[in-house]
């Protein structure tokens, strides 16, 4: 049988779910023929080592007519028994059989002032037309949390049947770390990631300088990239923080794994204040890295996290501000959090998820 992936995004944040897909489906099917479809910028990025594996070139902007037309004609020119599309954005004239993730709904319940509020708005309206009907094109649906899984299946009116929940995984905790200078003996708290509105980061600060007042040499270090490849700036708290007269607060820019990883061990506690998440993988990285973590209780996170972690609620900076706190402080429960953390990751794993994945295949190929 043909199978194709469309990994458009497999060098992004999200594309981590894809590059580790791949990775295992390689080691566990021998058998079927793959088509990995990626834009002319990663060609290079994926590299195969199962000779059944193949790399196309589908060089389509996501929410584009290129995307509806041009994708449209590969997948038809290549004739794939299935198609596993890893995001939501698809040709949703294409009738072939596939299989589409839907990480979470975050697109459709948000606004992400960093966007042009025109632009953004559009592309909003578009993916409700979008995710309510992929819901009932594909055969099958995959989702990374229960959470997620729950929230598609009231939106698009759809059996919970047809929705299989992949957990992801963590492996982060066996890159070697190497030691990121600038923070060197220094006390600080740590957030990766994007810097959307629902990312919660403007609270993360206001709790981060509550907390100088008593703790006055604590570092905040927000770690991710800072401008688009079109060199168009994604953050602007760095602008509101400097407006308010913020201290202590480090914008990194985009660092190596080896880095990130000394950041996680070394951190008095990673910080994820999250207002609405399909799985949450930073925090878990930052478990499998030995941090002790304080997280969000909103949305999926505690289903993931389980006991690993210490929550508050995002909507309170005080409530953040107080946990943070008690992390830092208190040796013991910081202690108990990076046991459990550790525990609670190691209950994940790419390799299941791509299994469960393979057997989805198999079952509509069936």
């Amino acid at each position: 049988m043909k199978i194709a992936i469309d990994a458009r995004i497999i060098n992004s944040s999200t594309g981590r779910y894809v590059e580790r897909l791949v990775h295992y489906l390689e080691e566990l099917d021998k058998k079927n023929e793959y088509f990995i479809l990626v834009p002319r910028k990663d060609i290079g990025f994926y590299q195969p080592r199962n000779p059944q594996f193949n790399v196309i070139e589908a060089d389509f902007d996501n929410y584009s007519l290129a995307e509806q037309a041009g994708l449209l004609r590969l997948l038809n020119r290549l004739k794939p028994d299935l198609v596993h599309f890893c995001m939501p954005q698809q040709p949703i004239l294409y009738r072939g059989k596939h299989v589409t993730t839907i990480h979470d709904l975050n697109l459709l319940n948000t606004y992400n002032s960093d966007k042009d509020f025109i632009i953004f708005h559009f592309k909003q309206l578009i993916g409700r037309f979008v995710f309510y009907v992929i819901a009932h094109t594909s055969a099958h649906i995959l989702t990374p949390s229960e959470f997620t899984k729950k929230a598609y299946v009231k939106f698009a009116r759809i059996s919970p049947q047809k929705v299989t929940v992949t957990y992801e995984g963590c492996d982060i905790g066996s890159v070697k770390p190497v030691v990121y200078q600038p923070l060197v003996n220094k006390q600080f708290l740590l957030y990766v990631g994007q810097q959307s509105d629902y990312k919660n980061i403007r609270r993360l600060m206001q709790a981060h300088q509550k907390l100088r007042l008593k703790h006055p040499e604590l570092l905040l270090v927000l770690v991710g990239r800072l401008t688009g490849k079109n060199g168009r700036p994604l953050v602007r708290n760095k602008i509101w923080a400097e407006g308010n007269g913020f201290k202590g607060i480090i914008f990194t820019d985009f660092v190596s794994d080896g880095h990130l990883v000394w950041l996680y061990k070394h951190c008095a506690t990673y910080v994820f204040p999250s207002l609405m998440e399909g799985f949450g993988l930073p925090g878990l990285e930052a478990m499998a890295s030995g941090a002790a973590v304080t997280s969000s209780n909103a949305t999926c996170l505690p289903e993931v996290y389980g006991d690993g972690v210490h929550y508050f609620d995002p909507l309170s900076v005080e409530d953040m501000k107080n946990k943070i706190d008690a992390v830092i402080t208190d040796n013991a429960l910081r202690q108990r959090l990076i046991n459990n953390g550790q525990l609670v990751a190691q209950r994940y794993s790419w390799k299941y998820m791509a299994q469960q994945t393979l057997a989805v295949y198999k079952n509509i190929l069936e």
